[in-house]
């Protein structure tokens, strides 16, 4: 059986019927005083390398940290009484289930919110404190998903998917509404795509009111379900996911975004983890904002074709729930992806103040020395020579060639 990301469609729903405009503007309405209208920052870099205005809608400094209470909330809010006298139920490792727990608690609904074993613990804390009663189930959201689905057969609770049903959509097209207001001019919107429910949104609502705006999706390559299915005509399940991208990592498109992704969104891209670590780490130097891997495919799919897009161009940065750890780690590959870390291997006469004098010359380059390997008594070494290891930061590709260079120019040999 293909591996998917659990998400399996809610079948109740799967052929919807027709959503237009009004639908996305309905929930507009609806999400007045409780969505933040998110701000629309321009990006002077990506417009530099673009050739054209490049506008970053901040979905990332919504209530939650994502786009996600948006559509929560419009399902949960269109329940009968009797369905929200049963309680609702979602299974997320992250930005969906804090968008449930939060619109639950909102409109005085109960919410069981389960999560994977190893969420996040930031995350499972933010979930209990919107409101949701958190229960950890399964080392993956396939299992997890199971578990919720099994609750609510158990219970009568409400399953609430976190992308495959039409309020879902309508309600995360009122991001598309809100970038044509803030940007009556924008050319392209590009946006990160999972299961397709924000793209698909933001598709039905841009088309219908602008029908030259192009929309392109993004998907991590590793996790690029759009692709296969869109050419299959149907969606089709990945039979593996591999992405630091939690937030697009999804097996399987939705029957009920594919349909409108299918018919409305342009075009959809893949981008390499190397480029959504470099994405991440400009947004947090250039624009000053913390961007989940997800949230900053956009951006990683300009940086890695600036010229073929047309402005003026808005990204959606669709959420910015990283965890800590993390953050770290995809900064540091952030940061060897952009050429910002210079490792070195030379050899130098074994003397007193040989190494200091090394180091000398790496700071007279302003080479920042991460660390330091300096090996005397290995067999390959002459009697009165040493070998170094360095591991370097430094301002990107040209400095290392400069720090290289300088190296060189003090008299040392770079073993290869």
């Amino acid at each position: 059986m293909a591996a998917t990301n659990g998400c399996e469609a809610d079948h109740k729903s799967a052929v919807p019927s027709v959503l237009t405009v009004e639908d996305v503007r309905a929930a507009h309405k609806m999400l007045s005083g409780v969505a933040r209208v998110t701000a629309m920052e321009g990006s002077r870099h990506l417009s530099r390398l673009v050739g054209a205005p490049v506008h970053l809608k901040c979905e990332n400094l919504q209530r939650t940290g994502s786009f996600k209470l948006r559509g929560a909330y419009v399902r949960i809010a269109g329940l009968t009484a009797e369905e929200r006298a049963a309680g609702v139920v979602a299974a997320s490792a992250g930005n969906h289930a804090q968008g449930v727990a939060l619109a639950a608690s909102l409109l005085g609904v109960r919410s069981t919110v389960f999560m994977p074993v190893g969420a996040p613990l930031p995350k499972v804390a933010a979930t209990r404190e919107y409101g949701a009663e958190v229960r950890t189930h399964g080392q993956v959201v396939d299992e997890t998903l199971r578990a919720a689905q099994e609750y609510a057969r158990e219970t009568g609770a409400v399953f609430i998917h976190p992308f495959d049903h039409r309020d879902i959509v309508a309600g995360q097209g009122t991001v598309g509404l809100e970038i044509l207001e803030q940007c009556p001019e924008v050319g392209t919107i590009v946006v990160g795509m999972g299961g397709g429910g924000l793209a698909a949104g933001i598709a039905l609502a841009v088309k219908a009111l602008q029908p030259r705006v192009k929309v392109v999706g993004v998907q991590a390559a590793g996790a690029a379900a759009y692709p296969p299915s869109l050419a299959a005509g149907h969606p089709v399940a990945l039979g593996s996911l591999s992405t630091m991208a939690d937030g697009i990592k999804v097996g399987r498109p939705g029957d009920v975004p594919f349909k409108i992704v299918g018919e409305l969104v342009d075009e959809v891209r893949t981008v390499t983890e190397d480029a959504l670590s470099r994405a991440l780490l400009l947004c947090l130097e250039r624009a000053k904002l913390v961007v989940e891997p997800a949230g900053a495919s956009p951006v990683a799919a300009l940086l890695s074709e600036p010229e073929s897009f047309e402005g003026p161009v808005v990204a959606v940065l669709s959420g910015g729930n990283v965890d800590p750890l993390l953050l770290q780690h995809v900064l540091r590959h952030g940061m060897a992806a952009a050429g910002r870390y210079l490792s070195l291997r030379l050899r130098l006469t074994d003397r007193p103040g040989s190494l200091a004098t090394l180091l000398g010359v790496l700071s007279e380059a302003d080479a920042n020395v991460l660390d330091v390997s300096h090996a005397r008594t290995d067999p390959r070494l002459g009697l009165s020579e040493a070998e170094v290891e360095l591991r370097l930061e430094t301002q990107g590709p040209e400095h290392c060639a400069e720090v290289r260079e300088a190296i060189r120019e003090a008299g040392y040999t770079v073993l290869p």
